[in-house]
């Protein structure tokens, strides 16, 4: 179970009640009281705190089958929790904290202009908006002598203040993953001359300048379609980041697709048959019980493998369209 912060616990306790009652209805006996064990152990739990913590709550509970043992944790992860998610199944379902503990190597995302700005990480495929910032600042004014002198001296410190203020949140934000040594570069982009502005001056902490990949990014949007943008458009700078990979191994399935030359492979029973005759060269497969087993078989051949989610725009397509996992191929079966 994956509780967001904000979420009372009273909703939460409500519905674990109303699916231990729902759970009186399965027939084998084992498994309605494996189901039945794993739902009082979260409500033992969950009943001893008072509100969710910062980051959202996780609960694991369930018994071993082989072993009979029984085991139950309650944690609050690393990273802010976004969904509510509840499952009873064979095992535990941790894809959700993979990224946050897995992935080291993260970039720092900044598109800034006169008035506007967002920050965000890019975290494995995880793109993540940290924040989305306006200010007010007008443009040129056409009065002419000494007014027009002094509205246009108030409009640049109006605009050198809000650089700042980005700095500022830039500092805040980026400065504990380079303390921990997490932050590998920082992508800075915009449409137009503030981006040079922001980075000429000295407005974010020396160490975080240093980390700033030129060329900057010429780019037109601001929030998460504009951060997406803005990667794709630096992915020279970043041809091993894991989003960018799996980015352009999506564009080469297209391509192929359209072709229609045999070198795409999905079923389930298709990528085995690839995997066993060593012909799979990489494999992008919807996070999930389903399809870990296919990427571990894929992997042990020498596969490329690349769990996706719904953070990938095109995960969708690849979980609905070709039941989760899609391949391509070294060489036509």
């Amino acid at each position: 179970m994956y509780i967001p912060p904000g979420r009372p616990i009273s909703d939460v306790l409500n519905n674990l009640r109303q699916e231990a009652s729902i759970s009186q209805n399965i027939k084998l006996k084992r498994t309605r009281d494996a189901v039945e064990a794993a739902i009082t152990g979260a409500i033992d739990r969950l009943v001893q705190i008072n509100k969710v913590p910062d980051n959202g709550l996780v609960l694991f509970c369930g018994e071993k089958f082989e072993t009979e043992d029984f085991q139950c944790f309650m944690l609050s992860p690393p990273e802010k929790i976004t969904i509510y998610f509840y499952r009873t199944d064979k095992t535990f379902h941790t894809e959700f904290l993979e990224d946050m503990v897995e992935e080291n190597d993260v970039y720092g995302l900044v598109i800034v202009e006169r008035d506007e700005a967002t920050i965000g990480l890019l975290r494995g495929t995880r793109v993540q908006v940290l924040d989305e910032m306006e200010g007010f600042v007008p443009g040129k004014h056409m009065m002419g002598g000494q007014s027009q002198r002094r509205i246009d001296r108030i409009i640049e410190e109006m605009y050198d203040n809000f650089l700042k203020e980005v700095g500022e949140k830039v500092n805040a934000y980026f400065l504990p993953y380079v303390e921990e040594k997490k932050l590998k570069g920082i992508l800075l982009g915009g449409p137009g001359y503030a981006k040079a502005d922001f980075y000429k001056e000295d407005l974010i902490d020396y160490r975080l300048k240093k980390l700033i990949m030129e060329p900057l990014i010429d780019i037109g949007d601001q929030g998460e379609t504009g951060l997406r943008e803005m990667i794709m458009k630096a992915k020279d700078l970043l041809s091993n980041q894991k989003f960018v990979e799996v980015q352009n191994l999506m564009d080469e399935i297209k391509y192929h697709l359209a072709k229609d030359d045999g070198l795409i492979v999905y079923g389930k029973e298709e990528i085995e048959k690839a995997i066993n005759m060593g012909a799979l060269d990489s494999l992008i497969v919807y996070e999930g019980e389903e399809g870990e087993k296919l990427a571990e078989n894929a992997e042990k051949v020498g596969a490329k493998v690349y769990i996706v989610n719904d953070e990938l725009p095109d995960a969708e397509w690849v979980r609905s369209t070709f039941g989760g996992a899609i391949g391509k191929l070294r060489f036509k079966l």
